[in-house]
C-alpha cells in the first residue's frame, strides 16, 4: 500500500511539473503574438493581464500589448488605469492608437478638449485620409465634441464636412439630427428642420430627429406640426440612439417626450 502511494504521488507530483512548464511556456515561451492573442481572449481575468504583464516587460515597445491590457480597464470605468495603459500605447504608436484614446475622451470621459486635440494630431498625421477613429467619421466626432463643448456654430462645418465626405445617403444619419440640434440652439429654425428632415429622409426610424421637429415647430409656434412629429417620435423610441456603455449627448428619453407632451397638451 505505501509504495501504491508513493507511486500515486509520483504521477501527481510529475504532471503538476508537467502543468506548471505548459503554463510557464504559454506565458513565457511563446511568439507575441500568440501570446496576445490568448490574453485578448480572456479578456479582463487575472491571467490574461499576467500575461500582458509579462508581455510588456519582454517588449516594452510592443504597444498592441498596452492597448489590449487597457480595455477592461476602461470597460469597467476604470480610467485611471485605463488610460495610464492606452497613453503608452499611444506614446508607442500614436498612428494606430489616437483615434481610439480621442474617441474615448470624447464618449466616456467627456474631455472633449482633449479628445479634439488627438484628433487634430492623428489627422495631421494623415493629409491625404479622411480617417475613422473607431470606425467613425473624424469630422463626424470633431463636431460632436464641439456640440459637447456648446459651440455649435464651430460644430456645424465639420458635420457638414462628414456629410459631403460620405455622401448623405453613406454619413452616420445622427450627423443630420446634430447639425439640426446646432441650428436649434442657434435659433436657426428653418435650417434646423431642413436638417432633421434630412435625417429623416434616410431613416425614417430617427426619433431623435422627430423630437427635433417637435422641438422646433414649438419654438415656431405650430403646434399641429409639434405634436405630429412628437407622436412620431413616440412612435420610433424604440429605434434610438443608446448604447450599454454610454449616453449619447443627445440621447433621448421617455422622460423627454413626456415632458414634451405635457406642454403640448
Amino acid at each position: 500500500m505505501k509504495m501504491f502511494l508513493k507511486i500515486i504521488k509520483i504521477i501527481l507530483a510529475t504532471l503538476f511539473t508537467i502543468y506548471i512548464g505548459l503554463v510557464a511556456y504559454e506565458m513565457v515561451f511563446k511568439s507575441k503574438e500568440k501570446r496576445f492573442s490568448i490574453a485578448g481572449n480572456m479578456q479582463g481575468y487575472g491571467l490574461s493581464q499576467a500575461m500582458f504583464e509579462i508581455l510588456n516587460w519582454q517588449h516594452p515597445k510592443y504597444s498592441a500589448a498596452y492597448f489590449e491590457r487597457s480595455v477592461p480597464f476602461n470597460k469597467n470605468g476604470d480610467y485611471a488605469t485605463g488610460f495610464y495603459y492606452l497613453n503608452q500605447a499611444v506614446e508607442l504608436n500614436p498612428l494606430e492608437h489616437l483615434g481610439y484614446r480621442g474617441y474615448m475622451k470624447l464618449r466616456f470621459l467627456r474631455d472633449y478638449e482633449g479628445a479634439l486635440m488627438d484628433f487634430d494630431r492623428l489627422d495631421a498625421m494623415t493629409p491625404d485620409v479622411v480617417d475613422a477613429p473607431w470606425g467613425e467619421d473624424i469630422n463626424f466626432l470633431r463636431g460632436e465634441a464641439y456640440y459637447g463643448m456648446g459651440k455649435y456654430a464651430e460644430a456645424i462645418p465639420y458635420f457638414k464636412h462628414s456629410i459631403s465626405n460620405q455622401g448623405a445617403d453613406w454619413a452616420d444619419v445622427q450627423t443630420f439630427v446634430y447639425q439640426g440640434l446646432c441650428y436649434y440652439h442657434l435659433d436657426k429654425y428653418e435650417e434646423a428642420i431642413s436638417s432633421f428632415e434630412n435625417g429623416i429622409a434616410q431613416y425614417d426610424t430617427t426619433c431623435e430627429a422627430y423630437y427635433g421637429l417637435a422641438q422646433t415647430y414649438l419654438k415656431l409656434g405650430d403646434t399641429i406640426n409639434a405634436k405630429y412629429n412628437l407622436a412620431k417620435a413616440q412612435e420610433t423610441i424604440g429605434y434610438k440612439y443608446d448604447d450599454i456603455y454610454k449616453e449619447y449627448l443627445n440621447e433621448i428619453y421617455q422622460e423627454d417626450l413626456d415632458v414634451l407632451s405635457r406642454v403640448l397638451n
